[in-house]
């Protein structure tokens, strides 16, 4: 089972809080609410402790409808250098959306798969075309769609830009999501499997299409390698 975290009082949030940076990001408030289980356990996480640069604490806590089905949260920068907390938020009849988080709350969500028991496993996030803005990467159902989505964040909302299919980053009851986002000097690579787990694959994106580089069969030592540049 995923670490426990330490309970928090909540704070309140004022209109100032949405200009506050965050300097960390953890779940909390483990809960058994929801019966899915993909990360191999039965504990989800019902809220969101954001830690402020000013040292205070946020925590965001979510409805009784909801969990974050994540492994934990991962910090991005917006275009203006602005940090965000990028998480998995699950409804309970809805199944799995990608939420950016900030101190005072959601900023922008995609819309959540729309069944209950199905999940999204994150990928990277960064200016994946060189455009200046930020795309963020993640598999849609990497157990059955087997779908890499590309959305991207501008003007305060994801939009989503493009999709590749063919590509996986998790198996049923891992608890990790396997390869990411990697830039080896020469822009951002997905390092992802083939669908069937034979293949470890590199994706680019260039803002119009995708291109695929095969670096070899697919193994865990090989994709951590990969992610790291070796």
């Amino acid at each position: 089972m995923r670490s426990l975290l330490t309970f928090l009082s909540f704070l309140a949030l004022s209109g100032a809080a949405r200009g506050q940076g965050i300097a960390a990001a953890t779940y909390a408030e483990p809960t058994g609410r929801y019966d899915h289980g993909v990360l191999g356990d039965a504990v989800e996480w019902g809220a969101l402790r954001l830690d402020l640069v000013d040292g205070t604490s946020r925590l965001i806590r979510l409805g009784e409808t909801r969990v974050f089905e994540d492994i934990a949260p991962r910090l991005i920068r917006d275009a203006d250098g602005a940090a965000l907390a990028m998480v998995v938020e699950s409804d309970l009849a809805k199944g799995a959306r990608l939420a950016l988080y900030d101190a005072a709350g959601p900023v922008a969500a995609t819309p959540f798969i729309g069944q209950s028991h199905r999940w999204l496993a994150p990928v990277g996030a960064g200016d994946l075309d060189g455009d200046g803005r930020i795309e963020i990467a993640y598999v849609d159902r990497p157990h059955l769609a087997r779908t890499l989505r590309i959305w991207r964040f501008d003007g305060g909302a994801l939009t989503e830009v493009a999709a590749y299919a063919g590509v996986t980053n998790h198996q049923i009851g891992w608890d990790f999501i396997a390869g990411g986002l990697r830039d080896c000097g020469a822009g951002p690579e997905m390092v992802l499997a083939s669908a069937d787990w034979t293949r470890l694959l590199a994706l680019r994106f260039d803002g119009q299409a995708f291109a695929s580089a095969d670096l070899g069969p697919w193994s865990r030592p090989a994709s951590e390698a990969a992610l790291a540049c070796r």
